[in-house]
């Protein structure tokens, strides 16, 4: 299979692209490197900078390549930055589809797997989360998420664009071997943050809010193993090109952890204590946030195959082996 993947030197596009290159597929890379790093990108990948919103570049690129799925993780994702910055997420999350979309079409590729999140849904009270849950956008960021899967929705509807949206809850950890793994700037996803402490760059951990409806107090999240988010998406380029109809999914664990219990499997992993302290909640903070898996599991067979000791522990060797993170 031929893979184009558009931000595919990012945390989680740069391990799509190392599975899937490991399995024997030709891979195609678009990133423009704002929050990509290319040490991140495997070499025998086929690498091209520039931005997804460039029509005559991505033209150039579907000139050269005859794709078979693409794959989009091209996107701002900091959900405090599009609070400040909404007009941003709109044009490069929402604006950047239309053009992809636009350019799939023009070249006849109708097949495309897209990175969708949980914050589509907002704050729910029912848990855990399934697909039919009602999307309740509570920031630019999921609105814009939203707006790119109804885009897709209506393409299909008028010219066959076949998708499937991975909705995702919290990612986490890093390849089996430590090559790759998380390196946000700034870093604002827990696990590593946490990590951070033992590394010798932060003096603690602050856990905002201990007043929550939950075992200790404090926000319940799932998290999946980006191995295992990556196999979801392996699996539903197959379920494309078996030519069955569009479909969204959650990807999560069903379980969920407390912020209290990450830090206590942290210090388990790393041996160190890791100080933390209370911090006020934040706003917008929901108590738990649980994806329901029922429906990736009945239709693309697929399942998390990792526990919390494993994510952070894959995570724990790839930031004390890249104590820098990547080189750019």
């Amino acid at each position: 299979m031929r893979f184009l993947v558009l931000g595919g030197a990012g945390y989680i596009g740069s391990h799509f692209v190392k599975q899937a290159l490991a399995k024997g597929n030709e891979v195609i890379v678009i990133d423009n490197l704002q929050t990509g790093h290319k040490d991140a990108l495997n070499a025998k990948a086929i690498f091209y900078q520039g931005d997804i919103r460039d029509k005559s570049f991505l033209k150039a690129v579907f000139s050269n390549h005859k794709i078979d799925v693409c794959v989009h993780f091209a996107a701002n994702s900091l959900v405090g930055e599009s609070m400040e910055k909404p007009l941003l997420y709109f044009d490069n999350n929402v604006y950047g589809t239309i053009v992809l979309l636009d350019t799939m079409l023009e070249f006849g590729v109708k097949r495309i797997v897209f990175s969708s999140s949980a914050a589509v849904y907002g704050i729910q009270k029912e848990m855990p989360i399934t697909e039919s849950a009602l999307t309740t956008p509570a920031n630019p960021y999921g609105e814009s998420k939203l707006m790119m899967e109804k885009i897709m929705k209506w393409s299909d509807v008028a010219q066959g664009m076949r998708y499937v949206s991975l909705r995702y809850f919290n990612v986490a950890g890093a390849a089996s071997d430590a090559s790759i793994g998380e390196d946000h700037r700034p870093e604002t996803h827990l696990i590593p943050i946490v990590l951070q402490v033992p590394l010798g760059k932060r003096e603690n951990v602050t856990i905002y809010g201990n007043d929550y409806d939950s075992p200790d107090g404090t926000c319940v999240r799932d998290y999946i193993h980006i191995d295992d988010l990556i196999r979801a998406h392996l699996l539903a380029a197959d379920y494309l090109i078996g030519d069955n109809p569009s479909d969204i999914f959650n990807l999560g664990s069903q379980s969920g952890y407390t912020n209290l219990e990450i830090l206590q499997v942290a210090r388990k992993v790393t041996g160190h204590p890791i100080p933390m302290q209370f911090g006020p909640r934040r706003k917008g903070d929901p108590d738990k946030l649980v994806a329901s898996n029922k429906k990736a599991g009945e239709i693309l067979g697929w399942r998390p195959e990792n526990d919390l000791e494993t994510i952070i522990g894959s995570a724990w060797a790839y930031h004390r082996s890249h104590p820098q993170g990547y080189k750019e």
